[in-house]
Formats: C-alpha cells, sequence, structure tokens
C-alpha cells in the first residue's frame, strides 16, 4: 500500500493546509448530510467525526459514511485519495470530492470520471490562501452501489 505524504504543518505557504470555505462546505452539507471529514486538521475539520494525518484517513474505513473529502492536492497524495474514496464508494460510502479539475491528469481518468462530476464556476478562495487558486475546481460525487443518496 502507498504511504501518505505527511505535510509539513511549519511550512504557511504549504497548500495543503488551505480549508474548505465555510459557505461552499455548508451548501454541499445541506444536500449531503456529512457525517466524515477524512482528511483535517482539528481546526480545519468540518464535520464531528474526522481523521488528521497522524490517523491516516487512507487506511481507515469509511463505509457506510457520508464523506466530505477536500484532499491534500500535492502529489503524490492526491491520486491515493482519489482512489480511496472510489473503492470507499465500493463499500457503501457516499463520498464527495473537491479536487482540482485537472481532466488531463489519469488519476482524473482512472477515478474521477467514474463519478458525478459538477465543476464549480470561477476560482475558489481557500480559506487561509491569499488569494483564488490558480486552477479550477470540480465537485467529483462517488455514491455507494444500490443507493439512492
Amino acid at each position: 500500500m502507498e504511504k501518505l505524504k505527511l505535510i509539513d504543518y511549519e511550512d504557511p505557504g504549504c497548500g495543503d493546509l488551505y480549508a474548505t470555505p465555510q459557505k461552499l462546505f455548508d451548501e454541499l452539507n445541506s444536500e449531503f448530510d456529512f457525517t466524515l471529514d477524512p482528511c483535517a486538521l482539528p481546526h480545519t475539520a468540518k464535520c464531528d467525526r474526522f481523521f488528521t494525518q497522524e490517523v491516516d484517513g487512507l487506511v481507515q474505513d469509511w463505509s457506510g459514511d457520508r464523506v466530505f473529502m477536500n484532499p491534500p492536492y500535492s502529489q503524490p497524495n492526491l491520486p491515493m485519495w482519489i482512489r480511496k474514496a472510489y473503492n470507499e464508494s465500493l463499500r457503501g460510502a457516499l463520498v464527495v470530492c473537491l479536487v482540482p479539475s485537472a481532466t488531463s491528469t489519469a488519476w482524473w481518468h482512472d477515478y474521477a470520471m467514474k463519478g458525478e462530476i459538477r465543476f464549480i464556476r470561477g476560482r475558489i478562495r481557500f480559506d487561509g490562501a491569499n488569494g483564488t487558486a490558480p486552477f479550477s475546481s470540480a465537485l467529483v460525487i462517488f455514491r455507494p452501489l444500490d443507493s439512492n443518496a
């Protein structure tokens, strides 16, 4: 199994530390009623139940959860997280992923295209960032099999 690349909490310029804007999360949460944030810091967690990098959400069970995932965008982390999200949907989780709209990447074609894709208009300003993201974003929604979630 691939290992999570640890994030340097001391690096203020590390984009992996930027949090999802609360307004965006609230809009999604009203639709999906999330129960788990698997890629969080204690101060950025969007759900009561969350995993930090010390707990390593990549090795935890998400089945049965309604997951909001804003994964670390650094390499090799992002491909591992999107694969985990897809695989957990096969085990019964609903997973909504906030990711860069990176349609030319292997992870996009291998996993994102298996989900429902919603492109976000404009560029997101992540909490903690000095400006808007330098890329477009999308939501990739993996619904559990045999479900109306």
